[in-house]
């Protein structure tokens, strides 16, 4: 049997503003060509921010990515000026922040929802309740990666679909025991979906129709299941970072070494006083 996949970005979504009902919104996008049981939703995390009110003034950048950052990974000066990779505060390391300043009005740069998973659990009843099929949501946004050159799109919401899909234990084509494998499914979603809506085509919602086995009953656990704890993130810090603080430890500990020879040998001394 053939395996299959379909994914179209439907038009007529137009600029979104803070208020805007964006289930509606999608809804109305989606009647064109239909939803079907076991469809994903995928809407970009600009309108969700957009329609939730996540904009300010561009003269704020620099103090929103501030406020928006939990830890600075790495930082690097170009020409261009100091670009920061960042934890932000939903536990997602980006440059900026995730402050984004494009497709968005002149003046004005937009911070990620509050809460992701709660916005695709919004959506996703109420897209549920107007089409009475059983729908996934993803809320997505754009990151570039280490190693790689280029962008893509990853999940940072969901609800609905399996967002992890784990492999270990089970074997391989040839019969050996997986041990590592988990498959981030809604991060895949996501990204294929970008191929479909593009990045100034003006279309922020697609539809992927032939995952219905990753569709779940609840709405599940969300995207921040994805999140990898620093403690366990062999990538904790950018290179000048871990030379600063490899060299600040080092610089402490010789002057530590260095305190308690000069201790003991103030000890000596006052050993040989006493004889």
């Amino acid at each position: 049997m053939t395996a299959r996949i379909e994914s179209w970005a439907p038009d007529g979504i137009g600029d979104v503003q803070p208020g805007d009902d964006l289930a509606r919104i999608v809804g109305d996008a989606l009647v064109a060509d239909g939803v079907a049981d076991g469809d994903v939703v995928v809407v970009t995390s600009k309108v969700v921010s957009k329609a939730e009110g996540r904009v300010r003034v561009a003269a704020d950048r620099e103090a929103a990515i501030d406020e928006e950052s939990v830890r600075v990974v790495a930082s690097r000066t170009s020409p261009r000026g100091v670009m920061r990779i960042v934890e932000n505060r939903l536990g997602l390391v980006m440059a900026a922040a995730g402050v984004d300043a494009s497709n968005t009005p002149e003046g004005t740069v937009l911070l990620l929802p509050l809460d992701p998973d709660a916005s695709a659990r919004a959506i996703r009843a109420a897209l549920q309740e107007r089409f009475g099929v059983r729908l996934g949501v993803v809320i997505s946004d754009t990151a570039g990666r280490p190693w790689r050159e280029g962008q893509i799109d990853f999940a940072i919401g969901a609800a609905g679909v399996l967002v992890l899909r784990d492999m270990r234990g089970t074997p391989d084509t040839h019969g050996r025991e997986i041990t590592v494998t988990m498959t981030a499914v809604v991060d895949q979603i996501a990204s294929a979906t970008e191929l479909v809506r593009g990045k100034v085509a003006a279309r922020p919602v697609a539809v992927v129709r032939g995952l219905a086995r990753f569709v779940t009953d609840t709405d599940g656990p969300g995207a921040a299941a994805l999140v990898r704890s620093a403690e366990d993130d062999l990538f904790r810090t950018g290179s000048e970072e871990a030379y600063e603080e490899g060299y600040t430890a080092g610089y402490e500990a010789g002057a530590n070494d260095a305190f308690a020879s000069e201790r003991d040998a103030d000890v000596e001394l006052d050993g040989d006083d006493a004889l």
